[in-house]
């Protein structure tokens, strides 16, 4: 048995000791450091594990579901780690998982997990929440401003950054919990159906492991006003004209409500605290005195009214006009309202027995015999009696006026207006042609205008537009005849260089004219900074004319600068209407003349010395006999010489200014205009004519 014995456990120590080390053994993972950790943005932490029971396990790291480091314990190979973390994450030799300068991003709940083979799997979770500092913590209101009254406001917390772990609201001191009239939320508090108490300092303070901050807000709720209340005093059923008395009317509300009185139409602002005060009161004041008060900032008002009755004679004169009646007959009115009793009225030049109370209104055929006859109305009263006169004219004669433009479709518009003072006031009709006129697609009518849409350029030209101003007393007519673009009158007036010239030009009242192209013919303009520079033979000419610049319909001059002195230069102007080309204007030149042959080029610059010197001459002679003639007069030291056949250096300028071209405009203006009623010429460039040139010709 001993040996048997001693036999067994031999063998059983020879198997335990051969057999492989760890065999036996379980993989476990246990946490080195908590399992619940917590940073600031920019922190270093280490998610720390330790392992037993195996050796080099393999690990799986995992954020949320997804694995972000995966090794096998001291293996050559280098963990893999996603690229979008691997400035972050980082694994230790044992396992632990290292995260280097956090962000916001990584708060998540994390867990790692080890295997190895035959020894099994072992895992541990763990938790991250990284916070923000609290920076720059506000409180907002939605609406802008609360209201007694509506639905609800909502007080609304912002940051520039931070992340909140505890929240607490507070109204003037005391913690807001939710119930049917608060909504506590985490970054916002909302008030239903919010009162006038609601009215106090609200304030929010944040807190989070690393810092808090508490922001406050002072919130007014808007209400009001409450309906008002009028008192007039002193209290009596009526006041007589001349007394004094005040209006209260006060209401409640916040802000405190603005407070105004009318009275026939005619408001009151100027009331202090809600008084009106009336002194002197006269019979016009009687009536219905309306009191409105308003919160200023919700817009909210209430109405109330008092009457106040005064019992005098009327105010002030009776008042007449005239107006026409079915557009034949004259209608004269006569008022003077108020009073008690009220005025009666008559027209006793018209009829005896029209009469009225403060208002009488009467229906009279029009005649010669009322035009320009002051008509009278007689107001009695048993205090006072007063009249007033009306007087009945037709119309007066008038010019028309016209405008161009062009309307939203990019088509022509022309306006006529015809006003002509009368009374009553007249009416005007139009007429094309011989044919009514009627409002449409094409004419707009106005009270005074006709307003033609450019539908068929053509049409304009070809029919008169006759306007008529009408009333039961008279009419007058005026023709207007439209005119195709046309210029009456253009001048050119060129620098002392030669090298800008100014064009102008005019055209008639009744011409439609929407802009103009100036055209040019000849080399292109000099380009070169220096006007004395040709380069006329580096650019290109032209044997037509062409367009240079395009004016408005209200220009009337155009510069066009760096002409070449040495070269000739036909200019024109082309009035437009729209798309429509008038005729063009006279053609202005620049220039020297052309067609001079060489030779005579030569002798003129030969001739020039020559000339001068022919000129010296005589007048070295003349000097001469000057100088003796002084030497044997007796006369004083200064005569004064005259000689009708020279002129003068003043006479010789202005007569070159004229030769040069002087401007001289002769618009032609239409039957019923003296002059373009809104497009004036321009005043002319101011500039000194050329030197005259002496030239000698060789033949």
């Amino acid at each position: 048995m001993t040996l048997l014995c001693d036999g067994f456990c031999g063998f059983l120590l020879c198997v335990l000791l051969t057999a492989p080390q760890g065999s036996l053994s379980q993989l476990t993972v246990t946490a080195a450091g908590p399992t619940q950790n917590i940073a600031l943005v920019g922190d270093n932490l280490t998610l720390a594990v330790s392992y037993s029971g195996a050796t080099n396990p393999a690990i799986i790291w995992r954020k949320g579901p997804d694995p972000v480091v995966t090794w096998t314990i001291n293996s050559s190979t280098p963990p893999d780690i996603p690229p979008s973390m691997s400035n972050v994450l980082r694994v230790s030799d044992n396992g632990s998982l290292i995260l280097e300068t956090v962000t916001l991003d990584y708060t998540d709940s994390y867990s790692v997990e080890m295997t190895k083979s035959g020894q099994g799997t072992a895992s541990l979770n763990f938790t991250l929440t990284v916070y923000e500092r609290f920076e720059n913590v506000t409180l907002g209101l939605q609406p802008d401003f609360a209201v007694e009254g509506t639905g609800r406001f909502t007080l609304q917390s912002a940051m520039a950054r931070g992340v909140v772990e505890e929240h607490v609201w507070f109204f003037n001191g005391i913690e807001v919990k939710s119930n049917s009239h608060y909504t506590v939320e985490q970054r916002s508090l909302v008030i239903h159906d919010p009162n006038r108490n609601d009215t106090g300092l609200y304030s929010l303070t944040l807190r989070n492991p690393y810092s808090s901050a508490t922001v406050d807000r002072n919130i007014t709720v808007l209400y009001g006003p409450d309906a008002p209340v009028l008192t007039v005093s002193p209290v009596q059923q009526f006041f007589v004209s001349g007394d004094s008395l005040s209006l209260s009317c006060k209401a409640d509300g916040f802000p405190p409500p603005t407070v105004s009185w009318m009275f026939g139409g005619v408001t009151f602002n100027d009331s202090r605290d809600g008084v009106l005060r009336l002194t002197n009161v006269t019979t016009s004041q009687d009536g219905v005195y309306v009191c409105t008060v308003v919160n200023d900032q919700t817009n909210a008002s209430r109405h109330e009214n008092v009457t106040v009755k005064v019992y005098e004679k009327p105010d002030g004169s009776p008042a007449c006009s005239v107006k026409s009646s079915a557009g034949v007959n004259l209608q004269y009115e006569c008022a003077w309202p108020g009073g008690t009793p009220a005025a009666i009225l008559s027209f006793p030049g018209l009829s005896n027995s029209s009469t009225g109370p403060g208002h009488l209104s009467l229906n009279v055929s029009a005649s010669d015999s009322l035009s320009g006859a002051p008509v009278s109305c007689t107001a009695h009263h048993p205090v006072q009696q007063s009249t007033c006169n009306i007087t009945a004219t037709p119309p007066a004669p008038f010019i028309p006026s016209l405008r161009f433009g062009i309307n939203a479709e990019g088509k022509i518009r022309v306006t006529i207006g015809c006003l002509s003072a009368a009374a009553p006031e007249s009416t005007v009709s139009w007429l094309r042609g011989t044919e009514a006129v009627s409002g449409g697609s094409v004419y707009t009518i106005g009270t005074t205008q006709l307003t033609i849409q450019d539908h068929d350029m053509s049409t304009f030209l070809q029919h008169n537009y006759t306007c008529s101003c009408r009333n039961p007393l008279g009419v007058q007519q005026r023709q207007v005849h439209l005119l195709a673009p046309v210029i009456s009158d253009s001048s050119l007036f060129p620098n002392q260089d030669g090298t800008v010239v100014t064009l102008t030009w005019e055209v008639p009242p009744a011409s439609i004219v929407t802009g103009f192209d100036v055209q040019m013919l000849g080399p292109d303009l000099v380009r070169s900074s220096s006007h004395n520079v040709s380069l006329g033979r580096s650019r290109s000419y032209s044997d037509s004319y062409r367009t240079i610049q395009q004016k408005p319909g209200s220009a009337r001059s155009a510069d066009v600068f760096t002409l070449d002195r040495t070269e000739m230069y036909k200019f024109r102007i082309i009035p437009k209407a729209r798309l429509t080309e008038g005729a063009p204007s006279t053609v202005h030149r620049i220039g020297p003349g052309k067609g001079l042959s060489g030779s005579a080029i030569a002798g003129i610059a030969a001739g020039i010395p020559a000339g001068i010197i022919l000129l010296l001459v005589p007048l070295c002679l003349l000097g001469l006999l000057i100088y003796a003639r002084n030497n044997d007069s007796e006369q004083a030291r200064y005569p004064i010489a005259t000689d009708k056949g020279m002129k003068t250096k003043a006479e010789l300028a202005s007569s070159n200014l004229r030769l040069a071209g002087a401007p001289h405009f002769s618009p032609e203006y239409n039957r019923f205009h003296q002059a373009p009623p809104s497009e004036p010429s321009m005043d002319l460039p101011m500039f000194v004519p050329p030197p005259p040139v002496r030239v000698a010709t060789t033949v």
